[in-house]
């Protein structure tokens, strides 16, 4: 674990501060090479990236997976497993399906009606991570939502192991959310083959999802041609603590992040000294005793009082924010910027990770000023159904004033002979 103390600096100032060390930890990434390629060769491009960066050495004939595949491996799954990841699903669903919205007509003075109602888009794309472990819990968290916001078609792409085949965890996600379109590619030319489709894979609308920084600058390259979630980066977690709150829980939550990988920045922010000190050396310790805790940073911020911490939470806009203070029920609502708030000292991230219901697919980098938590909603677009009728006569008058003003006359004619 690597670990550095920042000063207090005020709440924008220090989460820049913050922002820019995380910043320093990211490789450069350019995907243009394997855009082009995608773009030029299809499937032939699209198997040959995938046995080089996913499966060397491996034969893969084909990159749709047969769905047989994904019922045999949800099949064989351990009792405890599968009532784990069925737990998950329900949890999902039920959060999944308490955000879709009613249809809504507005009646406006001159009698004109505006129906505002929703629509799926026709096919979403879902990249489940695959390389350090498997993710079957990203299929779940995207796969759910799509389908309770209606969508017809929703597809898969999961990078393959040394053997040329999509990890059997993934597969039985897959087979449990009743998804049997499923193709072994990863990386970026699996985002570049479903935005703009190969003989094999045909396109889709939206892609959602989680990834590494090539997937990353790959969603961020084909966003215009198709719709994502957002540009997910390394996953983050900041933590406040208040005076009474256990270092070894503490520590055990951030070592928890630090599990994907060395670029995943976390941050705890306390008050009083002696608990910044305490946290440290419990997560140190505990780092040092589980190989697959990675080398990640952990900056330890002391502020002048809680208010700060909540300044420094909203500036700095965490993936994650957990708040293990005592009164953290009454601070939550007060953290507005955060992907996911956690609340009190139970509240760990590893329960949003899995079964909690919330999604983890999460803006990261500060995203969440602007865009929040995978949903439902990114897989639904809005209509308006616009009815004039007979408040024609009233209005047409003033589109024929805009419309002279921008230069438009054929606008406000378009309008007047409706009167």
């Amino acid at each position: 674990m690597r670990v550095r103390r920042f000063g207090w600096e005020g709440p924008a100032e220090t989460a820049a501060t913050l922002r820019g060390w995380a910043s320093e930890l990211a490789p450069p990434v350019d995907v243009q090479e394997i855009f082009d390629e995608i773009v030029a060769r299809g499937d032939e491009a699209v198997l040959e990236m995938t046995a080089r960066f996913d499966a060397p050495g491996a034969a893969i004939e084909s990159l749709r997976v047969d769905p047989g595949d994904a019922l045999a491996a949800l099949a064989v799954l351990e009792p405890e497993l599968r009532d784990a990841m069925e737990v998950a699903v329900a949890n999902i669903r039920a959060v999944a399906e308490a955000q879709i919205g009613d249809e809504r007509t507005v009646e406006l003075p001159a009698g004109q009606k505006v129906r505002l109602r929703e629509v799926p888009v026709g096919a979403a794309g879902v990249y489940a991570p695959g390389g350090r472990a498997a993710y079957p819990s990203s299929v779940l968290m995207c796969a759910i939502p799509a389908q309770v916001a209606g969508v017809p078609r929703v597809a898969i792409a999961s990078p393959p192991g040394p053997d040329g085949r999509v990890h059997p965890l993934v597969l039985a996600a897959a087979a449990l959310c009743e998804v049997e379109e499923i193709y072994a590619m990863g990386g970026a030319q699996a985002i570049f083959a479903l935005a703009y489709g190969t003989e094999t894979v045909p396109p889709v609308d939206v892609i959602v999802g989680p990834g590494n920084a090539w997937v990353r600058e790959a969603k961020r390259a084909v966003y215009g041609q198709v719709g994502i979630d957002s540009l997910a980066g390394p996953s983050e977690l900041m933590l406040v603590a208040g005076h009474d709150t256990d270092p070894q829980w503490a520590a055990l939550d951030l070592c928890a992040q630090a599990e994907h990988g060395p670029e995943s920045p976390l941050v705890a922010v306390a008050v009083e000294e002696r608990v910044l000190d305490a946290i440290a050396e419990a997560t140190e310790a505990a780092a040092a005793e589980r190989p697959s805790v990675s080398e990640a940073p952990l900056a330890l911020v002391q502020v002048p009082d809680t208010e700060a911490a909540i300044a420094l939470a909203n500036a700095y806009a965490p993936e994650h924010l957990e708040l293990l203070e005592t009164d953290a029920a009454l601070l939550a609502d007060r953290a507005v910027t955060a992907g996911c708030v956690f609340v009190g000292r139970h509240g760990a991230t590893a329960f949003g990770d899995y079964v909690a219901g919330s999604n983890h697919v999460l803006p990261t980098g500060g995203a969440g000023r602007y865009v929040g938590p995978l949903g439902p909603g990114a897989f639904r677009r809005r209509i308006s159904n616009v009815e004039i009728d007979g408040a024609a006569a009233e209005l047409a008058p003033h589109v024929n004033a805009l419309a002279t003003a921008e230069g438009f006359p054929v606008h406000g004619e378009s309008a007047m002979i409706r009167r």
